[in-house]
C-alpha cells in the first residue's frame, strides 16, 4: 500500500499543473526550487507514479499526474472546509462565555465583573445562570458552563478553584429587635430558630458548620430576597451576607445584631473542572474578578 502524501506535496504538485512550472510552483509556495523537486520526487516515490515530466521548457502533468492532481485537489478543499470549521467554531467558543454563580455573587459582585469585562470584549456574549453553590458546582463538572463562582465552604471535590474575595455573614433583625441593642451569645443564637436558605446554599452551608447543633428553622426559602422580607416583617432573624444586607442596614430596614465569639467570614472562590486550564473569556473573567477582589 502507497505511503500517505502530505498536504504540502499535494499543494506542490496542484500548483504544477497549474502553473505549467515547478519553479513557480515553489516561488508560491515559497520554498526554493531544489527543496519542491526533492519533494515532488518523494510523493511519485511514495505513490509509486510518475507525476511529472520535467522538461527544457517547464514541467507538465503525467496522465497519472493528471488524474491524482485532481483528487488532490479534491482533498485539499475538503481539508480547507475542515479548517474553516474549525476557525467557525472557534470564533463562535471565543465569542461566548457560560457563567454560574451562588446568589450572593451573582447579585453583588459579578455584576462589575462581567461589565469590565465586556468593555475590553464587547461582542462577547455572556450566558449567566444564577443557582445555589451546590448546583453551579454540579454545572462546572458536567461541563454546562465554563467557570462558576461559589461560597461553599466544604471541599470542591474534582474541581480547580482559587479565591476570589472575601465575605461576611450577618445575623440580621428587624431594627425594632431586642438583638439590635445588645451583644447575642452563641448559644442564644443557636436555640432560636432562623429564616433561612435552602440546603446547598453557600449561605446555608457556612451555617451549618459554624452551628452544627441550631435548633430547626424557623422557615426555609429558596432566595435571599425572600430571607431579608421575611426578617424584615418580624418572622425571626437571620444570617445573611453582608453584601446583600448592606442597603437594608444603612437605610435603617434591618439591623445587624453582634454575635460574641462566633467566626462568620468565608471564601468567595471560582471554579472549574480540575486539571484544566482556564483560557479565554473565562481565564480573562477570572482575572477580572481576582483584581477587583484584591482592590
Amino acid at each position: 500500500m502507497a505511503e500517505l502524501p502530505d498536504l504540502e506535496s499535494l499543494r506542490l504538485l496542484v500548483l504544477v499543473g497549474e502553473l505549467g512550472s515547478l519553479g513557480r510552483a515553489a516561488q508560491e509556495l515559497g520554498v526554493a526550487q531544489p527543496s519542491a523537486s526533492k519533494r515532488l520526487s518523494t510523493l511519485e516515490r511514495r505513490l509509486g507514479l510518475v507525476l511529472v515530466d520535467r522538461g527544457r521548457r517547464g514541467s507538465a502533468l503525467t496522465p497519472a499526474g493528471v488524474v491524482v492532481t485532481e483528487r488532490a485537489r479534491r482533498v485539499l478543499d475538503e481539508v480547507a472546509g475542515l479548517l474553516a470549521g474549525v476557525e467557525a467554531l472557534r470564533t463562535s467558543r471565543e465569542a461566548e462565555l457560560r457563567v454560574a454563580a451562588s446568589m450572593t455573587v451573582a447579585e453583588h459582585l459579578a455584576p462589575g465583573w462581567l461589565g469590565e469585562l465586556r468593555r475590553t470584549r464587547p461582542d462577547l456574549h455572556v450566558g449567566l445562570r444564577v443557582t445555589n453553590s451546590e448546583t453551579v458546582e454540579r454545572l462546572v463538572r458536567e461541563g454546562a458552563v465554563d467557570l462558576g463562582f461559589v461560597e461553599a465552604p466544604g471541599p470542591l471535590t474534582g474541581l480547580s478553584s482559587r479565591k476570589v474575595a472575601v465575605d461576611r455573614l450577618a445575623v440580621v433583625v428587624p431594627p425594632g429587635h431586642r438583638w439590635a441593642r445588645r451583644p447575642v451569645t452563641v448559644a442564644e443564637l443557636a436555640r432560636t430558630p432562623l429564616v433561612v436558605r435552602e440546603r446547598g446554599s453557600g449561605t446555608r452551608d457556612t451555617l451549618d458548620r459554624a452551628l452544627p447543633h441550631a435548633c430547626p428553622p424557623a422557615l426555609e426559602l429558596g432566595s435571599t430576597t425572600a430571607v431579608r422580607g421575611a426578617v424584615a416583617a418580624g418572622v425571626a432573624p437571620a444570617v445573611l451576607s453582608v453584601l446583600a444586607v448592606a442597603l437594608d442596614v444603612a437605610d435603617g430596614r434591618l439591623a445587624e445584631a453582634s454575635v460574641d465569639g462566633l467566626d462568620l467570614r468565608r471564601v468567595l472562590r471560582a471554579v472549574w473542572p480540575g486539571g484544566r486550564r482556564l483560557v479565554g473569556p473565562a481565564a480573562e473573567l477570572l482575572a477580572v474578578a481576582v483584581r477587583r477582589g484584591r482592590a
